[in-house]
């Protein structure tokens, strides 16, 4: 047996929707699913960007299929997005041209 990856990574934000529409304007993720709680958007086809609204996830969430339970977390977070190395000019431009400081850029001795 192995883990193949991360399937989601899960932000707490104040706004899920005004998130979401940042995220999918900057990056183009589709959309998987809305709701008062949380956003759910595509990444890569491989991956979920869950945006939870701060505060209402601390009860268990019954979908139908099953029940997710309660969790809670809040900012700051930390994840990463996963670009070619040909990309970080380009990225780093449109990042700028969203008003997004780009503080630091590392090169890991593995790649990423």
């Amino acid at each position: 047996m192995q883990i193949n990856g991360i399937l989601e990574t899960a932000l707490y934000v104040a706004d899920p929707a005004l998130a979401a529409a940042f995220y999918r304007r900057l990056f183009g993720f589709a959309k998987l699913l809305e709701s008062e709680r949380l956003v759910a958007l595509d990444v890569a086809g491989k991956n979920v960007l869950l945006l939870f609204c701060i505060g209402a996830t601390g009860e268990g969430n019954d979908t139908g299929k099953g029940i997710i339970p309660g969790h809670a977390g809040g900012p700051p977070a930390n994840f990463a997005f996963s670009i070619s190395s040909g990309d970080v000019e380009p990225w780093r431009t449109k990042l700028e041209s969203e008003g997004i400081v780009v503080e630091s850029i590392v090169t890991w001795p593995r790649g990423a």
